[in-house]
């Protein structure tokens, strides 16, 4: 279950610190132990996936129903029932995450499952990230032009960081648009071109352009983009007909637009957005990326399903999010003081997102 590329340097590093040829500037001994934790904890535990699904979807759409349904509520309960919905809807969309590392055979049946209860509701069918994402962890791409989920923030403008914040919160907009228009016009081959190579991911990287799919994944995206394309359809014409009220129909999308910014922040600080395009290491890889570990608390609310270790993940893309704690015990126990992991570890989201404004415009970009 590791990665190949730890695989490589777990099998041919001669010393806990090579520098030499394809070893330069590499912490090996980081790579070679986070290699053996990517065969020690490497097992899905499909137990711990249907519970934390099936009760984040629970939570969700439930107070979400009890936000729509029982107007008239306190101040305070409408706020503690919004924050309930928007969090817990925010935690079952970040199994995308999670879907575009395993095997199918790793939790069985668990992509029809999320798909069913979050991807076409929360209109994020997984295949918008599977075949995206992992490009991002391609080690000659992370960071470059040809990365889809990477853009040098912290070599731009100030004016690019709440932009992108800004350009979340109508991410609603924009995926209805994407499933309520583009998807019956894609019917048209020119169209359908155009709407899978531009509007089929979701990336940050205004460039990436997505190649259309091929092999069993062609099938699962037709069937997926008709199922919420439809979906998004059903609920347009329930507006427009008054079966659905506007006031439901906004409270969904408010829900939604909430979810999508506190994940926009997060993105945020799951990098620092340094580099300038060159290819980069794998320790380069891991200290451009952030992990907010214990004890801080808060993380697991805004950082979701493993996201607080997102540069452990880096070093062992696949091994499950329940089991990326217990990885970064042992990582923190057995390395030594001076190794590059404890670089990758910072003490808070405002840390990282103050670093990345003080960077943003200046001299450097």
């Amino acid at each position: 279950m590791m990665t190949a590329t730890a695989a490589r340097f777990a099998e041919t590093a001669p010393s806990p610190r090579e520098n030499a040829g394809s070893m330069a500037g590499e912490d090996v001994a980081m790579i070679r132990l986070a290699a053996t934790l990517g065969r020690e904890l490497g097992a899905y535990k499909p137990a711990v996936y249907w519970v934390d699904t099936l009760g984040s979807a629970a939570l969700g759409w439930g107070a979400l129903a009890a936000l729509i349904l029982v107007p008239g509520l306190p101040v305070a309960a409408t706020a503690a029932l919004a924050a309930v919905a928007v969090l817990a809807l925010y935690r079952l969309g970040s199994f995308i995450h999670e879907i575009t590392h395993m095997k199918d055979d790793s939790v069985p049946g668990y992509r029809l499952g999320w798909n069913l209860v979050a991807g076409i509701p929360l209109m994020i069918p997984s295949f918008m990230y599977e075949g995206v994402h992992n490009l991002h962890h391609a080690r000659n791409r992370y960071g470059t032009v040809r990365d889809p989920e990477y853009m040098a923030l912290a070599l731009k403008p100030k004016i690019s960081v709440p932009l992108s914040v800004m350009v979340a919160a109508l991410g609603p907009i924009g995926l209805i648009i994407r499933w309520g228009l583009l998807a019956p016009l894609s019917l048209l081959r020119p169209v359908r071109d155009f709407v899978r190579a531009r509007f089929s991911a979701l990336s940050i990287n205004p460039d990436f352009r997505r190649d259309p799919p091929a092999g069993p994944a062609a099938k699962r995206w037709n069937v997926m983009e008709v199922a919420t394309s439809l979906f998004v359809i059903a609920v347009l014409a329930a507006v427009a007909t008054g079966f659905i009220p506007l006031r439901a129909f906004g409270i969904w999308l408010a829900v939604l637009s909430a979810s999508m910014v506190i994940n926009q922040i997060r993105t945020l600080a799951a990098h620092l957005w340094e580099n300038d395009g060159k290819v980069m290491s794998i320790t380069d890889q891991y200290l451009d990326s952030v992990n907010v570990p214990p004890p801080a608390l808060l993380p697991e609310l805004w950082a979701p399903v493993g996201l607080r270790y997102h540069a452990l993940h880096h070093l062992l893309p696949s091994v499950p999010y329940h089991a990326l704690p217990a990885a970064h015990r042992r990582l923190v126990a057995e390395l030594p003081a001076d190794s590059s992991y404890h670089g990758g570890n910072h003490p808070t989201l405002a840390g990282v997102i103050a670093r990345l404004w003080a960077s943003a415009g200046t001299a450097r970009a």
